[in-house]
């Protein structure tokens, strides 16, 4: 990942001197970050921006770093989102490398925000687009050399560098990243483990008939998936290193690298000292503005109300996924330009397993009922989630076109009717109704 060096206060021609406020400070450079800045430019907005964020890299897109980067498949210059030119030419400081210490607001949503470098960000309006950090895995070992973690460029290329002279390696958590990385290792020749402490595998973000399809496919092709696994200890080397991984039962599991996938944390820390409300994450409205009716609230740590049309009044939801981060921050962009667009849409989320692309549409949370649909000779697989006998969701392994039909139908708040939906050779397209 290139580390190419941007000045905080050159990054574009008309950059405020230094102590004069920026419109709008964005600390993040994410993926929600990055398209809010995009998205205000697109909206007309003229003042200046800063987009500011701890990494010591330009802004990149995440959802190749267990999967194409990992393998090679990809370079770093093709996950950057921007070129530095784009930047100067729109008037967008980027800082890299800044973490912000403190911020001190204004009555009317101005302030000033200090880095660990001791540069004040005086600033207009606020907006934090600060995503979440892995949740750390508490066991002896956990802080030994050969544990890593999934979340960001550089834990990518840590991971990278150990890869060549592992030959086994175990996954702590069955969840998206546990098996994207698992299916990657797996490609490259490593013996892998799944340790997943629950009852099935991805259990927050699909059904039991989705967790045991491919818990099946992932078994079948060589992982070793242990379900509702309880782990001592990480055994080291002798040397600081990872030997082993054993299980309450006494066994152990050869590793040379552990890797922990168990999920998430929202970084509400800002928010936090801002005096915001919190409740698993930032609490927005539908418009992503946050408690102190001026901070925007953007991404993977906004806790909003259910954006799916006809959700239940009061259902809130904080959504991981790039699909997520992109409107939602257009919605944001509509706020800061003084125009209050709702966000209502349709949540969708995918995860690239080896040979398996699952595509969800909809949130399932609530169903009553489900409809399975496979051709197993293709690898294609779908479970449709009704409730009150209305299409709610659907995974669909392999199966674009069921994907796309549900969401044309949640979109269109139309219904696909159950009963010939479970023969698969019926096009879920011709039964939208």
């Amino acid at each position: 990942m290139s580390t190419q060096t941007l000045s905080p206060s050159l990054a574009g021609a008309d950059a405020p001197a230094p102590g004069t406020a920026t419109g709008l400070l964005i600390i993040g450079a994410s993926q929600s970050g990055v398209q809010l800045a995009i998205s205000l430019r697109a909206l007309g907005y003229t003042e200046h921006i800063t987009l500011l964020g701890e990494e010591d890299h330009r802004p990149y897109q995440r959802p190749a770093l267990s999967k194409e980067f990992l393998q090679d498949k990809v370079g770093s210059e093709s996950l950057i989102f921007r070129s530095n030119d784009y930047w100067i030419q729109h008037n967008i400081t980027l800082v890299k490398g800044e973490r912000i210490e403190s911020i001190t607001p204004r009555p009317d949503g101005s302030g000033e925000a200090v880095g660990s470098s001791g540069t004040a960000y005086p600033y207009a309006r606020l907006a934090l687009t600060v995503g979440a950090r892995p949740r750390l895995f508490e066991a002896p070992g956990a802080q030994l050399d050969g544990v890593v973690y999934l979340r960001s460029a550089d834990d990518a290329l840590k991971l990278k560098a150990l890869a060549p002279e592992a030959t086994d390696v175990v996954v702590i958590g069955g969840g998206f990243i546990g098996l994207e990385a698992a299916s990657s290792l797996q490609a490259m020749g490593k013996k892998v483990t799944v340790l997943e402490y629950g009852t099935r595998l991805v259990g927050r973000a699909v059904g039991e008939d989705t967790s045991e399809y491919f818990r099946k496919q992932h078994t079948d092709r060589g992982l070793d998936i242990r379900i509702a696994a309880r782990i001592e200890k990480i055994v080291d080397d002798g040397h600081g290193a990872v030997q082993a991984v054993r299980l309450e039962s006494g066994e152990e599991i050869a590793a040379q690298i552990v890797l922990i996938g168990i999920g998430v944390i929202p970084n509400t820390q800002l928010g936090e000292k801002l005096g915001l409300k919190i409740d698993n994450g930032i609490v927005v409205d539908e418009h992503a503005v946050a408690s102190d009716g001026h901070t925007i609230v953007v991404g993977d740590v906004a806790n909003m109300p259910n954006p799916v049309p006809g959700s239940p009044s009061g259902e809130r939801i904080r959504l991981e996924s790039v699909n997520n981060a992109v409107e939602h921050a257009k919605v944001a962009a509509y706020s800061l330009m003084g125009q209050r667009e709702a966000y209502a849409g349709i949540p969708w989320f995918w995860s690239n397993q080896g040979n398996m692309k699952l595509q969800i549409a909809g949130l399932s949370m609530g169903f009553d009922a489900t409809v399975r649909r496979e051709v197993p000779d293709k690898g294609k697989f779908t479970v449709l989630y009704y409730r009150a006998g209305h299409i709610i969701a659907a995974d669909c392994v392999n199966a674009p076109l069921d994907f796309m039909a549900v969401k044309q139908a949640l979109a269109a708040g139309k219904n696909i009717n159950p009963d010939p939906a479970s023969n698969p050779a019926t096009q879920l397209k011709t039964l939208i109704a």
